[in-house]
């Protein structure tokens, strides 16, 4: 075991402080990560402060790592030292059923995926997160960061890069499609960079125009407030698409008639609140109203590919780690353009 220095919630809600944790040994299969950077995703704020369920605590946040790998165990094929890879929401999965067979590990059946913190694996230890000095995963769940992307900037796109990348690609999103992003924020801006990127024309849809200048430089073709009645009138029937980012209960009926027919309404925000649902609001034009995990580990990699290709990073604030509970609060207030990303070097 290798003691490593972390940032970690004592309890939940609790302010998040310097400690230490235990890394495993690097095992047959095994890759050692340096960690260089870890973004701060508003899942970390629901699962530090039990807002989803009930946590393992002490919790290490972070599951957008990027790093460097600096030992691979004796199996390992797929990494050498030096390279630079990151990690994202999970780190094992059972591997034998078809869901992780065709490389959809997220929706494993076999018990579901071994979440990078806040989850126990095979052995029933506690995983912890990227908040910290080093990570030890195996190779199977490490993907490689392309050389055209800052490790910084490529950190965030390991949970809010691939949680938008997954249901664009599923809904065939492309040139002559028209999408909707709900929400400018750590998702949102991701979606609409990479919306843009596959071609589509794209809307955000905001509370207020007071980022729409970030929006058209992001890449969105329109920007319209959802607090204007007429936005709900001009736009009825439009889209093909529409990625909901934010992590609260909506008015779905008046995002559903926006969709045009055989439309989908993607939910990737998950709000701590029950929502309710009208039917007759999904009833028109045949819309689809549904969900999407994060994507599995290589449409992770794909990804990583696709923005390097295309020049997509996060919009980041680097932070060292002494400020992460400002940045909780920050989060909270939507006071960030538009992804918090920890220094590990400062850990």
């Amino acid at each position: 075991m290798t003691t490593v220095a972390a940032y970690a919630a004592p309890a939940p809600k609790a302010p998040l402080e310097r400690t230490t944790i235990e890394r495993r040994p690097v095992g047959d299969h095994d890759v050692l990560i340096d960690i260089k950077f870890a973004g701060i995703c508003h899942s970390d704020i629901h699962q530090a402060r039990d807002g989803w369920s009930e946590g393992i605590f002490p919790m290490v946040p972070g599951h957008e790592i990027a790093g460097v790998v600096t030992e691979v165990g004796p199996e390992v094929t797929k990494f050498s030292v030096g390279d630079r890879v990151g990690v994202g929401c999970m780190v094992d999965s059972c591997r034998e059923c078809d869901n992780c067979k065709a490389g959809l590990e997220p929706y494993c059946t076999g018990g579901g995926p071994v979440l990078t913190y806040n989850d126990k694996d095979k052995e029933g230890e506690p995983t912890y997160g990227g908040y910290s000095e080093q990570i030890v995963v195996g190779e199977d769940f490490v993907v490689r960061i392309p050389d055209g992307l800052g490790l910084d900037v490529a950190a965030p796109l390991l949970c809010a890069g691939i949680t938008t990348y997954s249901p664009l690609r599923h809904w065939g999103v492309g040139p002559g499609k028209k999408v909707a992003v709900v929400g400018l924020g750590g998702l949102g801006h991701v979606g609409v960079k990479l919306a843009h990127a596959m071609g589509a024309e794209v809307t955000v849809l905001s509370q207020s125009l007071r980022k729409k200048d970030d929006g058209l430089r992001l890449g969105a073709d329109h920007y319209y407030a959802t607090s204007d009645p007429e936005t709900f009138e001009k736009l009825a029937g439009t889209f093909d698409v529409i990625l909901n980012t934010v992590s609260a209960p909506l008015d779905f009926a008046a995002y559903m008639s926006l969709l045009r027919l055989d439309g989908a309404m993607v939910n990737v925000g998950l709000p701590e609140e029950p929502v309710q649902v009208t039917l007759q609001s999904i009833f028109g034009n045949r819309r689809n109203l549904t969900t999407s995990n994060i994507g599995g580990i290589p449409e992770t990699q794909e990804m990583l590919d696709f923005c390097a290709e295309h020049g997509v990073g996060a919009e980041i604030e680097l932070i060292g780690a002494g400020e992460i509970n400002d940045a909780y609060e920050r989060v909270t207030a939507s006071d960030v353009r538009y992804r918090f990303v920890i220094d590990a070097a400062t850990i």
